[in-house]
């Protein structure tokens, strides 16, 4: 704790010494909404000084030298907002800007503050999405979704519809950080693969760091998805209702205290929910994909989120936000599975006004609970709880950014699960972790630097961690960058899920019985070919250490619980972004290993995915821009499997020599290849296409209708194949399907 006041004092002391400039701070806003507005650019005319918003809004222009300015904001599609500013000595003004929509493009204004960003932020292995980009995405049942977005970005590999996974360059789910303002979502995607529990219109941003990220991030140790919903709408009620063959959704928002451009101040709520009836529907509309044993697609969820958010004159905010989210699973005459997850939290950002540290937190609760019932087997359970609170301090100078906090995260884990031999497997632990990290970027003429140390402390194993990273950008020219990363991560969370099965719906989570170390090296170039058309090339190499599965196949208590294992992955991914004011193209390739040690032998992970190719198309036209179609093509190469040399009498020796045999024959065991993964399925290849019509009635209503057709080349595309029945498991067929939105 001395260290922690001894760090505030320090920057304290560092803003004292630089008050001999003034710094300019706030926040750009939408006039008639109040919504934050992203890379808005934010200038002291005839002067080098500016900055660009953040996601939340948020712009800071330090160190600038007394006198008379005049400041002005640009944003894509907005009037340009200019006014007098005098500076004094040491003073930090709050200004903020509210921008009113305008038929005038700002595009080349646009363009520049993303470019400005690009060359002042190391974005190593980092992309950043947006709804509208998660919706032009053709997307199954016309019900856009992050789950199949996810799928497109370079280095990310899903195993399939049912019951499939996502693996980031090379780690397995568990492996990844998947948070919602700040609070870790334990599973975050639904039986069915396609739909996550996040709903796309409340989500503002989504970071997408598939290696290398920053000490701000720990906990995991191969990437985080860090989403951002954003505030209710400020200045009136509104909403949005939608039906599809799939699902129905509701979202409504409002303000309590209503935002005024003269105040900036405001209170307002956003509550959504979504409910899914595939298994109803299936049952007529798409009797051809039914599963040949329940008679239906079994899959079904339910989603609800709410958050309330109170915001200052300064740009200060609380949020207070919960959410619940179930699925279920009916294989009539098989197994019913059932997941929960409930959760509640609040974080903020404190600006104060004679300061330059800006002060933000999060707490939140958890509560993940997981049930299968399979027959002829004993029920598997799991759960997972707990608290996590954290606590960031931020100061910024004229060409740097300091940052450093604290975070504390308390949970217990309670596990059960019965093999197929009837030995138990049972934990219940309770888990604290305790943390601080800190962090520097330095922005100069052409390099970056964004050195980072995070360290960790995990009570339940007794083992602390020190991880240094570093991240770095070169700007050989305005065009041309050059950037690296790498660092040091832990964890000591592991999964159920077996990274040896391709399909997995009971996803349970154990405490690790010692900490599991990943090492991250990264390099890669940027290319702009043109304002519009941007080329992006990262190589990289993770290295995972102690590896920890479940011992699954133990015949006594006396055999070890866990089972060890190391691996590692490389591999270089391409992508070409080109954006113009009516169309969108997205290219992408992957080319990645992923090998597994298990002491004995060294093989590929099941999810080994050599190449992989996503091309992304999106058009639109008529006036105001009221169609819109979008194509999307995915080619990948074929998983690895064990293959199997023949089948054999299992006898099970449960009481060892005193085991009575029966006259009966035995159980029908598998004898797989002594060579693990070493045969490849067939290439996986799917066509998406959507076209979308909006009807606008007034400048705030309009009715959206969607048609898309899922796998429209009928591709039998492989799932898993049964070796023990002979039997071949196919993704979804083809899935056409019609959806409407109201928004009022």
């Amino acid at each position: 704790m001395k260290y922690f006041w001894l760090f505030s004092f320090y920057f304290l002391l560092i803003s004292a010494i630089i008050g001999q400039k003034a710094d300019i701070r706030g926040h750009v806003y939408d006039k008639a909404t109040g919504e934050p507005l992203s890379y808005a650019s934010v200038l002291l005319k005839g002067t080098t000084f500016g900055a660009t918003s953040n996601e939340s809004g948020f712009y800071s222009i330090n160190a600038v030298p007394i006198g008379d300015y005049e400041i002005m904001a640009t944003y894509l599609g907005y009037d340009t907002i200019m006014a007098p500013l005098s500076l004094r000595k040491g003073q930090i003004v709050n200004k903020n800007f509210t921008l009113a929509e305008s038929s005038v493009s700002l595009k080349e204004v646009s363009i520049s503050a993303q470019k400005e960003q690009a060359r002042t932020e190391v974005k190593v292995s980092s992309i950043t999405i947006t709804p509208k980009e998660i919706k032009s995405l053709p997307s199954t049942g016309g019900e856009p979704d992050i789950a199949q977005y996810l799928q497109i970005i370079p280095g990310v590999i899903s195993t399939g519809d049912q019951g499939g996974q996502i693996y980031i360059r090379g780690g397995s789910p568990v492996q990844n950080r998947i948070m919602l303002d700040g609070m870790t979502i334990f599973n975050p995607f639904h039986s069915i693969g396609i739909f996550s529990v996040f709903e796309t219109e409340v989500i503002r941003s989504a970071d997408i760091l598939t290696g290398g990220f920053g000490a701000e991030y720990g906990g995991r140790i191969s990437a985080i998805v860090d989403l951002k919903t954003r505030e209710g709408n400020k200045t009136r009620f509104s909403g949005i209702g939608s039906a599809s063959p799939f699902m129905a959704k509701l979202l409504l928002e409002g303000p309590i205290i209503k935002f005024r451009e003269d105040k900036n101040s405001s209170t307002s709520f956003i509550v959504t929910g979504k409910k899914s009836y595939i298994d109803q529907t299936s049952k007529t509309l798409y009797k051809y994909a039914l599963d040949s044993l329940t008679g239906n697609l079994p899959f079904s969820f339910q989603d609800v989120y709410a958050k309330i958010s109170t915001i200052s004159n300064n740009g200060s905010f609380l949020n207070l936000f919960g959410f619940n989210f179930t699925d279920n699973v009916r294989y009539t005459g098989l197994a019913n599975l059932d997941w929960k997850a409930i959760g509640m939290g609040s974080n903020f950002k404190l600006i104060p006004s004679n300061s330059g540290l800006i002060v933000g937190g999060n707490v939140a609760f958890t509560d993940y609970k997981i049930f299968l019932d399979e027959v002829q087997s004993t029920p598997r359970e799991s759960r997972i709880k707990g608290i996590l609170s954290n606590f960031d301090f931020s100061f910024f100078g004229r060409n740097s950014e300091t940052k450093y906090g604290v975070e504390f995260n308390a949970y217990s884990t309670d596990f059960n699960f019965t093999n197929f031999l009837k030995v138990p497997v049972s934990q219940v632990d309770n888990n604290t972790e305790i943390a601080g990290f800190l962090k520097h970027r330095y922005t100069g003429k052409r390099i970056v630097l964004d050195p980072s140390i995070r360290f960790q402390y995990y009570a339940s194993i007794g083992r602390f961690s020190v991880e240094p990273r570093f991240g770095m950008k070169y700007n050989v020219n305005q065009k041309f960058r050059l950037k690296a990363a790498g660092g040091l991560y832990s964890q000591n969370l592991m999964s159920s899920v077996s990274e040896r099965d391709i399909v997995n719906l009971f996803v349970g989570f154990l405490t690790s019985p010692d900490l599991i170390y990943g090492t991250h090296a990264i390099g890669g170039a940027e290319y702009d070919l043109t304002n519009q058309i941007n080329v992006n090339v990262e190589t990289y190499y993770k290295k995972f250490n102690s590896l920890y599965n479940l011992n699954r196949n133990r015949r006594s208590s006396l055999e070890p619980t866990f089972v060890k294992e190391s691996g590692d992955s490389y591999g270089i991914d391409f992508l070409i972004n080109a954006r113009w004011v009516n169309w969108r193209v997205w290219a992408g390739y992957s080319l990645g290993f992923v090998n597994r040690d298990d002491g004995v032998q060294k093989f590929p992970a099941l999810f080994d995915r050599r190449h992989n190719v996503n091309l992304v198309f999106d058009y639109q036209w008529g006036r105001a821009k009221v169609w819109e179609t979008g194509l999307r093509y995915n080619l990948g190469s074929g998983f690895a499997f064990t293959k199997v040399q023949g089948f054999i009498g299992e006898y099970r020796v449960e009481n060892g020599i005193d085991t009575n045999f029966g006259t009966a024959n035995p159980d029908i065991g598998v004898v797989y290849s002594e060579k693990i993964n070493s045969g490849r399925l067939p290439y996986y290849h799917r066509l998406d296409f959507s076209i979308k019509r909006r009807i606008d009635f007034s400048k705030n209503t309009n009715l959206e209708i969607v048609a898309s057709v899922t796998n429209a080349l009928d591709r039998k595309n492989i799932f898993y194949f049964n070796v023990v029945r002979n039997t071949r498991v196919n993704q979804l067929p083809i899935l056409p399907s019609l959806g409407i939105s109201f928004h009022f």
